[in-house]
């Protein structure tokens, strides 16, 4: 079935989209859109299943081309509209159930319009409830437009996040038109209707108009980022697009871990587990609170074009941008207060472990995780257990040693290694 009505959203048009994926998109849709070049057939992959989210997380999936309105395509057509999932957030945002939310990225980027609105309603749901954002596998363009506007991205080893820039397209198939005999003459009124024309090639007016346009919307993402990550405009836009994965995101300061999906869900949960319980609120715990209130100074300043260049000027690509050098070496785990705190919510698991352990209620530890309590709650909560109980005549007597590998130690206890094990302590 052609698809002509797609073919204005692909041509003439800035997208924040990573190439390699217009040239995908260019391929599979081929004549179906106009597209002068011979094509291969690729399938489309289908969208990732939605991960199983433990209780009180959201998991937001925003997977493949990012379009503003799908215009009735499902989510098999590769394409999520930037509507489905704003209607997602405000499910969220509204669920008393829900106590955070984490977008799930896997995207090469999409259409400019919509984006950055959307990017707002995201950091504006994270001061109500905390909005983390993984790259799996990938967060490029309009979809980093979106992850940098969660208090807190993750990427894989192998992830990738960046893109950030901006670029439109013209085809020039008037070679092709005269060797099929057709000749397009358009009548208009107004001296730029007929502006990127397929069938013409581009007027140097119009090639200015759409470049003017493109450093307008470049501007708009770099301040976005700068502001979103708290960095200096000149260094994003010193990215020049460039893609970085793993490592290299955290040394650029686009992403603040190195994770996978199922680590990103267990930080997470770690982290709610903090704000729920006022018994973890550790000195670490309130310094992961104090940084993950978003700032008051979240605005888009969309009025700007580009840093220290006036509106209406394009910028000299050899002048605009200051080099900027990258950090040595990656930010230690002392410099993340959000990673101190999940640490020490995890040893304050293994702590609770221990000491019903000790004190003969091994069954209870669950119980006092899910309630939220601190070591020293649970240490009280036990001596009351204790002093309440029947005394009990030991006919062990007391200079008896225990056995040198009883199973009743710490050390070999299956409780408190499972414990371990699940909160990743050695």
């Amino acid at each position: 079935m052609p698809l002509p009505h797609l073919a204005s959203r692909l041509y003439g048009t800035p997208l924040l989209l990573a190439r390699a994926k217009l040239d995908i998109l260019l391929a599979v849709l081929g004549d179906r859109i106009g597209w002068p070049e011979p094509h291969t057939a690729l399938a489309i992959p289908p969208p990732r299943t939605l991960p199983d989210a433990p209780p009180g997380l959201a998991v937001i999936p925003v997977y493949g081309t990012l379009v503003r309105r799908s215009l009735g395509l499902d989510a098999a057509s590769g394409l999520t509209s930037y509507g489905e999932i704003g209607a997602l957030f405000e499910a969220a945002v509204a669920d008393p159930a829900v106590a955070g939310i984490l977008l799930d990225l896997d995207s090469p980027g999409g259409e400019a319009g919509g984006v950055f609105e959307l990017a707002q309603r995201v950091r504006a749901a994270d001061a109500v409830k905390p909005v983390w954002a993984i790259a799996a596998d990938s967060a490029f363009s309009a979809a980093y437009v979106l992850a940098s506007a969660a208090s807190r991205v993750y990427v894989p080893q192998t992830g990738g996040v960046g893109s950030i820039g901006v670029i439109a397209l013209h085809v020039d198939q008037s070679a092709r038109d005269a060797q099929q005999g057709y000749r397009y003459t358009a009548i208009t009124a107004g001296e730029q209707k007929n502006d990127f024309s397929p069938h013409e090639p581009l007027d140097p007016a119009a090639h200015t108009r759409l470049q003017t346009e493109v450093d307008r919307l470049y501007g708009i993402f770099i301040d976005h980022v700068a502001t979103m990550r708290k960095l200096e405009p000149r260094f994003v836009r010193s990215t020049q697009a460039g893609l970085y994965f793993g490592p290299e995101a955290l040394t650029a300061g686009l992403a603040d871990a190195q994770g996978s999906f199922d680590d990103a869900v267990t930080d997470f949960s770690a982290f709610l587990a903090t704000r729920r319980s006022p018994g973890f609120l550790t000195t670490a715990s309130r310094s992961l609170l104090a940084a993950s209130t978003p700032s008051q100074e979240i605005s888009l300043m969309t009025d700007r074009i580009t840093p220290d260049v006036p509106p209406g000027v394009t910028p000299d690509p050899a002048t605009s941008a200051e080099p900027a050098t990258l950090p040595d070496t990656l930010p230690s785990a002392e410099d993340d207060p959000v990673q101190s705190a999940i640490d020490a919510t995890r040893a304050e698991a293994v702590a609770i472990a221990e000491l019903c352990q000790l004190a003969g209620y091994p069954q209870r530890t669950v119980a006092f995780l899910a309630q939220g309590a601190s070591a020293s709650d649970v240490r009280r909560a036990l001596l009351a257990a204790r002093a309440e109980s029947p005394e009990i005549d030991s006919m062990i007597h007391p200079d008896a040693a225990a056995p040198a590998t009883s199973l009743d130690s710490p050390a070999h206890n299956p409780l408190i290694q499972a414990v371990k094990k699940l909160t990743g302590k050695d």
